[in-house]
C-alpha cells in the first residue's frame, strides 16, 4: 500500500510516496532474511580409475622459475610505483611495490629481510596474480 506525505527538508516542502513494505513480502525491494540460501557445496568429482587426472593449471610461462625471495603480485592490475631500486635493503613488511587495480592501490609488501637484486616491473605495467615483481636476496 502506497501513502503520500509532504516534508520539508531545510526549509522546502517535498511531496514523497511511500511503499508500505509489511504487507507479507509479496512486493518486496529485497528478499527476506535467510531466503537465499545457498544449496550445499559437493566435492568435486574423482577421476575414475585407471583414468588420468587432471593437471592443475601451469602459472605463466614467465613465472614457472619462482624462487624464494620472489615478491609475487597478490592481485591483478597496473603497477603504480615501485618504491625501492637494486641494491637496496629492505625488511621484512616494507613496501617494495605499489599496483593499482580499479582505482584503488594496494601496497606489495616484503616478505622477507634481505636486498633487491631484480626488479621486473615498471610504473605502468599490467601484472596478473602471481606475476614475479622483483626479487629479494
Amino acid at each position: 500500500m502506497e501513502r503520500r506525505f509532504r516534508i520539508t527538508v531545510d526549509g522546502r516542502p517535498y511531496e514523497v510516496t511511500v511503499e508500505d513494505l509489511s504487507d507479507g513480502g509479496l512486493n518486496r525491494l529485497y528478499p527476506q532474511p535467510g531466503s537465499m540460501a545457498l544449496p550445499p557445496v559437493s566435492p568435486p568429482p574423482t577421476a575414475a580409475a585407471g583414468a588420468p587426472a587432471a593437471a592443475a593449471p601451469a602459472p605463466p610461462a614467465a613465472d614457472a622459475s619462482g624462487g624464494a625471495g620472489d615478491v609475487r603480485a597478490t592481485l591483478g592490475g597496473v603497477v603504480d610505483s615501485v618504491a625501492v631500486v637494486v641494491g637496496q635493503s629492505v625488511k621484512r613488511g616494507d613496501i617494495v611495490v605499489v599496483l593499482e587495480a580499479m582505482k584503488m592501490t594496494s601496497p606489495m609488501i616484503a616478505h622477507r629481510e634481505g636486498e633487491i637484486t631484480h626488479i621486473a616491473v615498471k610504473p605502468g605495467d599490467a601484472v596478473e596474480v602471481g606475476h614475479v615483481l622483483l626479487i629479494i636476496a
